[in-house]
């Protein structure tokens, strides 16, 4: 017998949905690995009778998407960081191993393959924010849907506070200030409404994409949303050190609740923590990715300190913790970098005026245009972006490749690909450009200290400060 390479008798391979829930407390049972000699993030050690072994989880499967963010091509910590900000909630898009190795060795498409797996023009849900309008209040109503039990439709008031927040006519209401609405009554959601005060955070979501989730038997979670207004957004901060250092103090403070917190005090004028954008009184989350909850004050000095002549610091300040903890949500969960614009969801796009002020405002830095020619490293440096949001930036550069050489730094925001405008387009597009250029890419970026004052100049923001506490101080470590 005869076998041919035959294309068409080769089966696509099919991704499994596998939603995990577990109870407060409770293990997910299963490890995420990376081994070596093998393609992609492992699942082992699947607990029989476990949380994931019950979703359908399986050894050797290998993970493409954690809660519809596709994740074979982001570095391992990143992807267990997303597990875990998960909450008790979570949605895994798995492949089995041997089809994920065919389909490596074979030149397939991975997220294609894994974007196949949702409908066309499956939209993600929005966590919006509203802020009530004097005149026409929170400018929204909801409508139970007839034959649906827990199922409420949104009306809104044209113009009204709720549009602008980006909710929109018909959306399905999914939750409501950390609660979901699947079993609640009309009556019982009105009373929500009623003591909602001036703001409300709802999670919504189109009607033809809550059809798609349901036929998926896939929950839709705040974790999956894009945000919309949201007030309060952990930032974080790229420092490079200079010849004193860091040019801020670290100290651990007691807020009236009893807790201790990581404080961020005193920037040096011209230091670079004030160049990063550093603000007195935030509070420290991560460094270099790693939650620093359980870390004491000296732990994290060291961890500054081993960091070398740079460090990755993740803050927000003590109003936004507050608002993350009352919706029972990680503060972490939209982390945004700091090079990327802020609340660029619901901005009306620039105009060509606008676009021109990239080389037109004075006193800030200019984009900076960067050629260049794939080489052993390919190109040399890898994208990153805030997820589910657009915007692109460089989060790695690979030492002696092209990008090196073409002078571009980790943290630069990506403006132009090829002379095409990308700062409203996601990731993946941004990727596809790359690719389309061939051996060849021309890169418009900016530094992101740069870019967001830029923007800021565009559209100002408004700062939120803390406010002034007596706290006591126990520890404090100059940086």
């Amino acid at each position: 017998m005869v076998i041919t390479d035959d294309a068409d008798s080769v089966p696509t391979p099919s991704p499994r949905l596998c939603v995990l829930k577990r109870e407060e407390g409770e293990s997910y049972g299963f490890h995420l690995r990376v081994e070596r000699g093998r393609q992609g993030h492992i699942i082992r050690n699947v607990v029989l009778g476990g949380v994931a072994g019950c979703s359908g989880l399986q050894d050797g499967d290998r993970l493409l998407e954690v809660n519809s963010c596709y994740v074979d091509d982001i570095p391992h910590p990143e992807v267990a960081r997303k597990i875990k900000l998960s909450g008790n909630q979570l949605c895994l898009l798995v492949l089995d191993g041997e089809a994920y190795e065919l389909a490596v060795s074979q030149g397939e498409d991975l997220r294609g393959l894994a974007r196949a797996h949702k409908d066309k023009g499956c939209k993600p849900p929005r966590l919006c924010h509203i802020t009530r309008d004097p005149v026409s209040g929170l400018g929204i109503n909801f409508t139970p849907v007839e034959g649906e039990k827990g199922h409420f439709s949104v009306s809104l008031v044209t113009g009204g506070a709720a549009e602008k927040a980006g909710v929109c006519k018909g959306d399905r209401l999914v939750w409501m200030n950390g609660a979901t609405v699947s079993d609640l009554t009309h009556s019982a959601l009105s009373r929500m409404m009623k003591k909602c005060g001036n703001h409300i955070t709802i999670l919504v979501i189109d009607r033809e994409s809550e059809k798609n989730y349901m036929r998926q038997r896939m929950p839709i979670l705040p974790t999956m949303a894009v945000p919309h207004k949201l007030p309060y957004r952990a930032r974080k901060l790229h420092l490079v050190s200079g010849p004193d250092g860091y040019g801020f103090l670290l100290r651990l403070e007691k807020a009236p609740s009893g807790r201790t917190f990581h404080i961020l005090r005193e920037m040096d004028r011209g230091s670079p923590a004030e160049r990063a954008g550093m603000r007195d009184g935030e509070l420290l989350l991560e460094i270099n990715g790693e939650s620093v909850e359980t870390l004491k004050h000296e732990e994290i000095v060291d961890r500054v300190r081993q960091s070398g002549q740079q460090v990755s610091l993740t803050t927000i300040t003590s109003q936004g913790l507050e608002f993350y903890t009352q919706l029972g949500l990680s503060p972490l969960l939209f982390c945004e970098d700091d090079a990327a614009e802020k609340e660029k969801e619901g901005s009306v796009p620039a105009s060509e005026a606008e676009k021109s002020t990239h080389k037109e405002i004075d006193g800030l830095g200019k984009p900076r245009l960067c050629s260049l020619r794939k080489g052993p490293l390919g190109f040399g440096f890898n994208l990153g972006c805030v997820p589910q949001c657009p915007g692109t930036f460089i989060s790695q550069v690979a030492f002696g490749g092209s990008g090196q050489s073409a002078g571009l730094l980790v943290g630069d925001v990506v403006i132009e690909v090829n002379g095409q405008n990308v700062e409203e387009k996601y990731l993946e597009d941004v990727i596809m450009l790359v690719k389309e250029g061939g051996h060849f890419l021309s890169l418009s970026v900016m530094d992101k200290t740069s870019y967001t004052k830029m923007k800021q100049a565009i559209t100002p923001t408004r700062d939120i400060s803390d406010s002034e506490q007596e706290e006591e101080d126990y520890e404090i470590s100059s940086l």
